[in-house]
């Protein structure tokens, strides 16, 4: 009592502090147990709660008296009108509580305004509803009709659902003179039936048993279930095989065919099952040899030819053939078979080489011997004479030597290694016997070789185009020769050849790997020094004597982008690109300031500049034509302007890695008087400095005139002399002007290119993507003429 009011006390103060309940309730809690057996039909009484907790039955619906459970198909229900518990469904207590021994259910009621919690036990009691059941109907057992008294067989346990008293309880075994049970008491986990033997079984007294176990329940009367017990006595191996004949013979004919049948052995046992199974094969002092000329059938017991048989070998053979059983311990029977072989004329003519060349040489003479052969026949008489031959269409032929059955193989014809290196000579030989038998052999003969082709290279001549600059020692290209012989013959071993003249200077840097060919220089070659040269390379083979061959390797260098632009104006007295400029501060915009000139010694893109303004001190005074390098004023100067102005100027060529130089130019700006003055000094000194530049002007002009016109008399001597037909040659360029351009021509495929640079005047502009700067000639070459690289 003091419990519920705690309970209440708890409950209303919740409810207070939570501001939200304005009604009081009181817990209560008790507990009643009731107990029913199981499969009572549903409706049975269990008991009545509203009276054995003193509940008042008229307030029992009001209050919503019930039962709290999660389950959906509960399995009691209680009554709000009377407070009497009822079964709702059929209870099975093996269902509800498995594997339980006492089986109890706790149910939970509750009543409401005020909450009272009421909780109620109902033990389910087992009746005896199952009858023990064994896994199988029947059970097979075999047994060996030697073992001994004793001996013990674990069965499988009978299985009773119920508890208690009502599981299994005790096996019985039907009557017999050979086996009694024992019971093996395991616990909670039921008793064991074993079967034990007590008397020796006799399989040829009885075959089979047959017992059966019954299981028991503790019901009244007890519930049982059986299991018929089979028992199959195996025999045990006692009785040995045994022929049916004293001695067994036969007769074969050499040569037979494999699988030819010759005599069939037999033998019986008395024993039952594997024991009476009788299985043949050789005795074990059978020879090896005989295994692998017959067979015998390990079921039927036949003789069965293998291998050949031929009676030259052997005449007869005396075979051990063995019977077994097939007991655990087996029994074997000796017996043996008497075979006697039949001759036949059955040897054909044996070709056997008495002696080869490993090796004739392709410039041997007709008649010369390669090969002495033997041809015998083991018959005799007719069947024993020889007629022998070689293929018709050979190289050889076939002669008889002193010695009897003795031939020579000799050639016929004239032998070239080049084209057939080894020859497969075909010997056929028959005897006089009938029907005849024949022979074939091939021996074949390897050709040796002869020294007598020289090497050929692949292409001839080369030509080969390298880019300047080129790695020290590092491999440039390669020539490659064959050679049709072998061997050392075929061994070729390259050097170049080292001639008198200019070509010498070249040739003395080119190093050649004398195995492989490939070809590498002692140093780099610089474009601007050398364009082209050529030279020869020989080939020799390792014969005795040794034969060569030579070709032209033509090699054009190609321009890099290795020279940065020279500034060539304004240039100070220590050499630095500096220079000053006077303007006049009145100069109207476009006025020509300076021009930047820069010379690059590469060509072509390499070769073209471009100038750029790095720095200046006023951009919006200054403009410079990128590609002529002129300086000119933007603007009218104005009495704000400074006095003097820094131009940097970048120039830079258009090779793939562009290379540059910078070039200074300070320019003063002065009143127009001063201008003038300076103006006249400079043109003072400059007249004196021109007349001087024009005197080695003239000097050097006259001097390159001389140098061009020899330059062309021996253009065309050489034109004249040498085929153009693999040759390349640099073009001077007919538009040519004098000024600081460069322009090169290079035949490569089917088309010739002329690389040229540019010469740029005031204003002149290069559209991109244009070949403005490359000219494009037609190839004069012959059809067929391929470049090599």
């Amino acid at each position: 009592m003091e419990q519920r009011k705690y309970n209440a006390r708890r409950a209303r103060g919740f409810f207070v502090c939570s501001v939200v309940a304005v009604l009081f309730w009181s817990g209560v809690s008790a507990q009643s147990r009731y107990s029913i057996s199981e499969e009572v039909n549903a409706g049975t009484v269990v008991g009545n709660i509203a009276k054995d907790l003193g509940l008042d039955k008229s307030t029992l619906k009001e209050r919503k008296y019930r039962i709290v459970s999660s389950n959906a198909d509960p399995l009691f229900h209680v009554n709000q009108n009377d407070g009497v518990l009822y079964v709702s469904r059929k209870i099975d207590r093996e269902e509800v509580c498995a594997m339980i021994s006492t089986c109890l259910i706790n149910l939970k009621t509750v009543l409401e305004n005020p909450l009272e919690v009421h909780y109620v036990e109902v033990e389910v009691l087992d009746i005896n509803d199952h009858s023990p059941t064994f896994p199988q109907k029947e059970k097979l057992l075999e047994m060996f009709e030697s073992v001994l008294p004793g001996a013990r067989f674990q069965l499988k346990p009978s299985r009773d659902p119920d508890s208690g008293l009502f599981s299994v309880q005790q096996y019985k075994l039907s009557q017999n003179d050979h086996f009694r049970l024992e019971i093996k008491d395991r616990g909670r986990d039921g008793k064991t039936p074993i079967l034990q033997l007590q008397r020796q079984l006799d399989r040829e007294a009885k075959p089979t048993h047959k017992l059966k176990l019954t299981a028991l329940d503790g019901g009244n009367p007890p519930k049982t279930g059986t299991v018929e017990i089979y028992i199959d006595v195996i025999d045990v191996n006692d009785n040995m095989p045994t022929f049916i004949k004293d001695a067994y013979s036969a007769s074969l004919q050499e040569n037979a065919p494999v699988g030819t049948t010759i005599i069939q052995v037999n033998a019986t046992d008395l024993d039952d099952g594997l024991n009476g199974e009788v299985v043949y094969s050789f005795g074990s002092d059978v020879k090896d040899n005989i295994r692998e000329l017959f067979h015998v059938d390990s079921v039927t017991g036949e003789i069965i030819v293998k291998g050949h048989v031929d009676f030259e070998e052997q005449d007869s053979y005396d075979i051990d053939i063995q019977a077994s059983d097939k007991g655990s311990i087996p029994f074997r029977t000796d017996k043996s078979v008497i075979i006697k072989i039949e001759d036949m004329n059955d040897n054909p003519p044996e070709i056997e080489v008495a002696s080869l060349t490993s090796a004739v040489p392709e410039d041997s003479r007709i008649g010369t011997t390669v090969a002495l052969i033997s041809i015998t026949d083991l018959d005799s008489g007719l069947n024993g004479k020889i007629i022998s031959r070689v293929a018709e269409d050979s190289h050889f032929a076939l002669t008889p030597s002193i010695q009897d059955n003795m031939f020579a193989v000799v050639t016929k014809s004239h032998l070239d290694r080049e084209q057939q290196s080894k020859y497969d000579i075909r010997i056929f030989a028959k005897d006089a016997g009938e029907p005849a038998l024949t022979s074939e052999k091939t021996i074949s003969v390897f050709v040796s070789d002869v020294n007598d082709n020289s090497p050929k290279f692949s292409v001839s001549p080369y030509t080969f185009y390298i880019i300047e600059n080129n790695a020290p020692e590092a491999p440039l290209f390669s020539v490659r020769a064959s050679d049709g012989d072998e061997g050392d013959n075929a061994l070729i071993s390259y050097h170049v050849l080292r001639t008198a003249g200019i070509e010498n200077k070249v040739t003395s840097f080119l190093n050649i790997n004398p195995e492989k060919g490939d070809i590498l220089s002692l140093k780099s070659f610089d474009f601007e020094t050398l364009k082209t040269f050529q030279f020869q390379v020989v080939a020799t083979d390792s014969g005795t004597p040794s034969l060569s061959s030579n070709v032209t390797v033509h090699v054009f260098i190609l321009d890099q982008n290795d020279n940065a632009p020279v500034i060539l104006y304004p240039l100070s007295s220590n050499g630095s690109a500096e220079g000053v400029e006077e303007i006049p501060r009145n100069v109207n915009a476009g006025h020509l300031v300076t021009k930047v000139r820069a010379y690059d010694a590469d060509i072509g893109y390499n070769g073209w500049l471009l100038f750029s303004l790095q720095e200046v001190t006023d951009h919006s005074l200054f403009g410079l034509d990128r590609y002529t390098g002129q300086i000119r004023t933007l603007r009218s100067f104005t009495e704000t302007d400074e006095a003097e102005h820094k131009l940097v100027i970048l120039v830079k060529d258009n090779g793939n890695v562009s290379l540059s130089a910078t070039a200074t130019v300070i320019v003063k700006v002065v009143e127009p008087k001063e201008a003038f003055a300076a103006s006249d000094v400079k043109s003072a000194t400059s007249d004196e400095e021109d007349n001087n530049v024009t005197f080695y002007l003239m000097i050097t002009l006259g001097s390159v005139s001389t140098l061009f016109l020899i330059s062309i008399i021996v253009l065309i001597a050489m034109q004249c002399s040498k085929s153009t037909e693999y040759t390349s040659k640099y073009l001077q360029e007919t538009n040519y002007d004098g000024t600081l351009c460069h322009s090169i021509q290079y035949r490569s495929g089917e088309k010739r290119y002329m690389l040229v640079g540019p010469r740029m005047s005031v204003g002149s502009t290069i559209v991109p993507g244009s070949h403005a700067n490359t000219l494009m000639l037609p190839d004069r070459r012959q059809p067929g003429e391929v470049g090599h690289i």
